[in-house]
């Protein structure tokens, strides 16, 4: 009996997807099951490809002191995910004509020092106001932290501090202009944002299991939020944060199915028009010509081609992410309850993973003398330094202020990064000896970056020096360089470790009897003691700054 073609074609792909399905799950649990160990704060997540849920699972614990597993429907803050819902509330006031997006500052905050320059409500919402963000004022401190404050209150708390740069003239990542957001939707709307949010995304959308993150009300399934003391996998409760604070900038909470319906309706005109929407991923262009990268709540990006829109959240005790490819309708949301482990890299993984584009491609064998005709020190157009260099058969990357990189080749001039989603091209003449002239660097930014093959000597490698242990243990303790934001200072046996928060532990080599220097990252740190040997204070230098830090432990 001979079958229809098509019915054949039916019956493979029925055949094929259940395996291809099973094989997805088992590279996704291995992924998860790295991150997130079984007694120890975990993460909840979702990828949906085509309208379908293709993974919905919950690691680790959704309380340690109770001995709770995490579930995938269970609650978390969201943090600076929240920022693309204070957007689109802005923008449907603006659709009912009730606000512009040119309007001044000053029409809804009268009194608002703007010292005659225009703060316009797109500047606020495109992180280009040059207002000081209150997180990052040294007066934001855990004692600040803990109070509850007005809207008003808190404006009146970072309002007169000095402006950064010239509004729109740069980039620079805000809350206070997503805080003041919030305000101007209660002023226009005429509710509070928590009841505006609700009544008007929320609600209309079905999302039963989102919410303003108060502290009060019983959250079903709400998730306690850990943060990792020192070294190693001991855990603290989150310190308290009045709920107060982040406002429209990061209040609200949330779980991976509701963001999953949340994205859907988003990019499907459901919750502002389509040309609102557009004007929300369309990046920010600064004077010069730059891409912020940037709309209004939302970055724009691609991931090995395909263009991404999405956005990054971090509050005490949570980190999140939230992710989708508008060309393959794939979305990944993934939510933390630790601030100890960020899962962008983990939502690109298994993005690409699900597009069929492998995080890690195959490596191949190249041999010494070719990789040595790509060492050397590499320059793009604001002279910053890529430095090229190869170890015992193994090249690197190191760029000026990041980390060190191993870059692995996968085709002929090409390299990937390990442990990332950047690629590096390395170019050569066209004509005469062939010799490489420069590279380009191709990341999660939507753009290529250029390095051209400079003539400079690559940097000698900085001498070390050893210490005892003894000399070392008076460095140990937590430095806070900003509020939110300490470096922990750890030793085992003569080798000394230093963890920023959020961020994996590097080791630091010394080079003085108090400065420390990163073989993995361009930076280094010095200690201060005082006249009886005692320390406390640090310095973190790093792409031009210093930043100090008080020991607080």
């Amino acid at each position: 009996m001979k079958l229809n073609l098509r019915l054949l074609l039916f019956f493979l792909l029925a055949s094929f997807l259940p395996a291809y399905s099973q094989n997805l799950d088992a590279t996704f649990d291995k992924l998860f099951e790295e991150s997130f160990k079984p007694d120890g704060p975990g993460a909840a997540v979702l990828v949906a490809k085509k309208d379908a849920i293709i993974y919905h699972k919950a690691f680790g614990m959704a309380n340690l002191e109770l001995g709770v597993p995490l579930r995938p429907d269970h609650v978390f803050r969201i943090g600076s995910v929240s920022k693309q819902f204070t957007a689109a509330a802005i923008l449907q006031l603006m659709e009912q004509g009730k606000l512009s997006l040119d309007d001044d500052l000053t029409k809804f905050i009268p009194d608002y020092p703007t010292l005659g320059r225009k703060i316009t409500v797109e500047h606020l919402l495109t992180h280009t106001s040059g207002i000081k963000s209150y997180t990052e004022m040294k007066v934001w401190t855990p004692e600040v932290q803990r109070k509850d404050f007005t809207p008003a209150a808190l404006i009146d708390f970072f309002k007169n501090q000095p402006m950064d740069f010239e509004p729109g003239t740069k980039y620079q990542y805000n809350n206070s202009g997503y805080f003041l957001l919030g305000y101007i939707i209660e002023k226009v709307s005429g509710a509070s944002y928590s009841a505006y949010i609700s009544e008007h995304i929320f609600k209309p959308l079905g999302m039963h299991n989102s919410y303003y993150g108060d502290v009060e009300p019983l959250i079903r399934n709400r998730a306690a939020g850990y943060s990792r003391s020192g070294a190693g996998d001991a855990y603290t409760n989150a310190a308290f944060l009045s709920m107060t604070q982040p406002y429209a900038a990061g209040s609200l909470m949330s779980t991976v199915e509701d963001l999953y319906t949340w994205t859907k309706a988003l990019h499907s005109g459901k919750v502002i028009r389509p040309e609102s929407f557009k004007k929300a991923i369309t990046p920010y262009i600064l004077p010069d010509g730059s891409s912020t990268h940037y709309g209004y709540g939302l970055q724009m990006g691609n991931l090995f081609g395909s263009p991404t829109v999405e956005h990054g959240g971090g509050i005490h005790g949570f980190l999140s992410d939230l992710l989708y490819l508008p060309k393959e309708d794939v979305c990944v949301a993934i939510l933390t309850n630790c601030d100890c482990e960020p899962p962008r890299d983990l939502s690109a993984r298994v993005a690409a993973l699900a597009i069929g584009k492998p995080f890690t491609p195959a490596a191949i064998q190249v041999d010494g003398a070719t990789l040595e005709q790509y060492t050397g020190v590499y320059e793009n157009d604001k002279k910053e330094q890529r430095i090229i260099t190869v170890e015992n058969g193994q090249l690197y990357s190191l760029r000026t202020g990041g980390s060190r990189y191993k870059i692995i080749p996968f085709a002929a001039d090409q390299f990937y990064f390990e442990k990332s989603t950047a690629r590096i091209t390395f170019v050569k003449a066209a004509t005469g000896d062939k010799k490489v002239i420069k590279a380009v660097v191709s990341d999660r930014t939507a753009d290529d970056n250029l390095w051209v093959k400079t003539d400079k000597p690559i940097p000698a490698a900085k001498p070390e020096i050893r210490l005892s242990e003894a000399d070392l243990d008076k460095f140990l303790g937590e430095y806070e360089l900003a509020p939110g934001f300490s470096i922990t200072v750890t030793r085992e046996g003569a080798q000394l470790f230093c963890q920023a928060t959020g961020q994996q532990r590097f080791e630091v080599f010394a080079e003085t009897p108090t400065r420390f220097f990163l073989k993995m990252v361009d930076a280094a740190v010095e200690f201060y003691p005082d006249d009886k040997g005692a320390v406390a204070k640090m310095v973190l230098f790093q792409s031009g700054r210093e930043m100090e830090g008080k020991r607080v432990k």
